[in-house]
């Protein structure tokens, strides 16, 4: 064998692991680092401020205390909302059968609570909904609350 034959065999060899095995990788340039990490504070920093921002809004919950039928047509229900006492909330109130079928829908407003009302502030108060049923209800809960954008 020559000189020629052995550098044609062994040329083709490195080609072929080329193409398999993908060529040398590249080391990230300066450029490509600053630039990385300017994007990773930018998304941290959004991150920060939506979270910031999100815990700002004034949350609200709710407890049920009871229920009672009137009649085979009106229900009522007890419950208890917490809020900041400046915020305006809804909330939606149904009473269901004994098949847990929604037999009576109402959703109310809870406006703004005296501050100096109560133990905690203000922040919570007792709240009595009477609802219209279609049918004999044997509860009646607190679906769901929320505030209200003051700005509406």
């Amino acid at each position: 064998m020559t000189s020629e034959d052995l550098s044609a065999t062994a040329h083709p060899a490195n080609n072929s692991l080329a193409n398999r095995y993908g060529g040398q990788k590249r080391a990230l340039t300066r450029k490509t680092k600053r630039n990385i990490v300017i994007a990773a504070l930018v998304v941290g920093i959004g991150f920060m401020a939506w979270v910031a921002t999100s815990s700002a809004q004034a949350p609200v919950t709710f407890k049920d205390i009871g229920y009672s039928t009137v009649d085979g047509t009106q229900a009522e229900v007890d419950y208890q909302v917490t809020k900041f006492p400046g915020a305006t909330a809804k909330c939606a109130i149904k009473a269901m059968d004994s098949k847990f079928a929604v037999v009576g829908w109402k959703v109310v407003e809870i406006g703004p609570n005296d501050p100096k009302a109560g133990a905690d502030g203000g922040s919570t108060t007792a709240q009595r909904t009477v609802l219209r049923t279609e049918s004999p209800a044997v509860s009646g809960v607190v679906d769901s609350c929320w505030i209200v954008d003051s700005g509406k």
